[in-house]
């Protein structure tokens, strides 16, 4: 047995099949599959963003195609090369926020979103390049992986994003279904996907797209869809560099620079749960790899058009239960990726998918999201006797003071923001940068020592 296959801690491994281990080729596929299915964002935020620029169908399949190869290609580089445990990467929420909120400011749009995305990207990457197996984006995660910070980071980037869910649900009064044909079909995609989570068993992992096609099968039977694009459809996409244009505006750097930063820190965090979970020894080097595998896929994603990516806990919940931890089951689901985003029908198929629908289930799987952020931030030790009544209080004005300041962006009267620098009205219209920069800086001032009493 060579010293990587052996378990390189002394606590038991929870995993049955360990991260190095090989798999038959028949559960390399299915467990691959499986991973594919439980990446939730991928199949829901394409369609909310490509609609949200009212961009015609072939390029929401693009949109589509571009982020399960993005997807495809870092899962393959953590699961062999860089990090080397059983991870795969999904599109992250926070980068699907962001450029659903800065493209549409006027001076740019998308060009300018995915532009400013692709350099500060570069900047992240440079950041994360492993040097003697540390990075300096390592050196600052011990400030920023508290309970406190994570949880109330989570929250934000689904109150952010929570305006593109129940009211796409319900529609604008000029969609064909408004608003009882939408709230059906919303209805029974979120009924069928709640069904198959609870009581499901082996289909539980494919809960999402079950809902998505019972909902638009629904729609469907009063507002027929037509399968013409999708026959018309070429096989293969074709990759496109800055396919919506190239434009930057530093401001905008700023901004999607601030918006990686959370991404890095909640991977860390579950890269660390997996290593205890196979017995692996995460050394500072191979985080740092990890870490920089993210990076890399930020500026693959700025330039051909997609998402940044984070580890998602529904994937990093299968390994739990399936007690299969080999990284080679991740690199099927990688191989999976590529191979689905590459073929333009299925882009096509998923395209089909009406708004109400796609947007009930982010309804249901944004209100998830968040309630992961309050269960994190359970771990926050709010009461603690011997710290007396001034050390909670510190806690409490951190994280209240963090919540408002984000919540509260999102209800300035349009006259008011439209006054202000465009930088001041892109921190304070993205909470998760006006409240994670506020929970920060407090958190860093106030909570980092306890106080000390005579």
């Amino acid at each position: 047995m060579t010293s990587e296959t052996q378990p390189r801690t002394m606590e038991p491994a929870l995993f049955e099949v360990g991260v190095h281990d090989r798999l038959p080729a028949s559960q390399f596929f299915l467990l691959g599959l499986q991973n594919v299915f439980g990446m939730t964002g991928m199949f829901v935020f394409p369609g909310i963003l490509g609609r949200g620029f009212n961009l015609p169908a072939e390029q929401i399949a693009y949109l589509y195609g571009m982020t399960f190869i993005v997807c495809g290609i870092i899962t393959i580089l953590q699961s062999v090369l860089l990090l080397r445990l059983p991870i795969v990467q999904g599109p992250y929420a926070g980068s699907f926020a962001a450029l659903l909120a800065v493209g549409h400011v006027p001076a740019g749009g998308l060009g300018a979103a995915y532009g400013s995305f692709f350099i500060a990207s570069i900047i992240w990457c440079f950041l994360t390049i492993p040097i003697r197996g540390r990075s300096a984006v390592g050196f600052f995660a011990r400030y920023l992986r508290a309970p406190i910070i994570s949880g109330m980071v989570v929250m934000l980037i689904m109150i952010q994003i929570a305006n593109v869910a129940l009211p796409n649900w319900i529609g604008a009064r000029t969609s064909p279904g408004f608003p009882f044909v939408n709230l059906f079909a919303g209805a029974v995609a979120v009924a069928c996907i709640i069904a198959v989570m609870l009581w499901g068993g082996r289909l539980r992992r494919g809960a999402i797209l079950i809902g998505l096609a019972a909902g638009t099968l629904c729609y469907a039977l009063v507002k027929p869809l037509s399968l013409a694009a999708v026959a018309a459809a070429p096989l293969f996409v074709t990759p496109q560099v800055f396919p919506f244009g190239f434009a930057v505006q530093p401001d905008l750097v700023i901004v999607f620079l601030l918006v990686l930063l959370p991404a890095g820190m909640g991977s860390m965090a579950l890269y660390q749960t997996v290593a205890d979970w196979g017995g692996e020894t995460l050394t500072p080097g191979r985080m740092s790899e990890g870490i920089f595998g993210v990076a890399l896929g930020s500026v693959v994603a700025g330039i051909f058009g997609g998402f940044s990516t984070i580890v998602y806990p529904d994937n990093i919940g299968m390994l739990r239960a399936t007690r299969v931890g080999s990284r080679y089951a991740t690199l099927a689901a990688g191989i999976l990726l590529i191979v689905l985003g590459g073929f333009v029908k299925f882009d096509m198929l998923l395209v089909l998918v009406p708004l109400p629908v796609i947007s009930a289930a982010a309804t249901l799987l944004f209100g998830i999201v968040f309630m992961h952020g309050i269960h994190i931030l359970s771990q926050v030790e709010w009461d603690d006797i011997l710290s007396q009544v001034e050390w909670d209080d510190r806690r409490l004005i951190a994280a209240g003071l963090a919540f408002l300041v984000g919540l509260g962006g999102l209800f300035i009267a349009p006259d008011v923001m439209q006054a202000m620098p465009l930088m001041l009205q892109l921190l304070l219209q993205q909470p998760v940068i006006s409240g994670g920069l506020t929970l920060v800086i407090l958190n860093s001032l106030l909570c980092s020592t306890p106080p000390s009493y005579v």
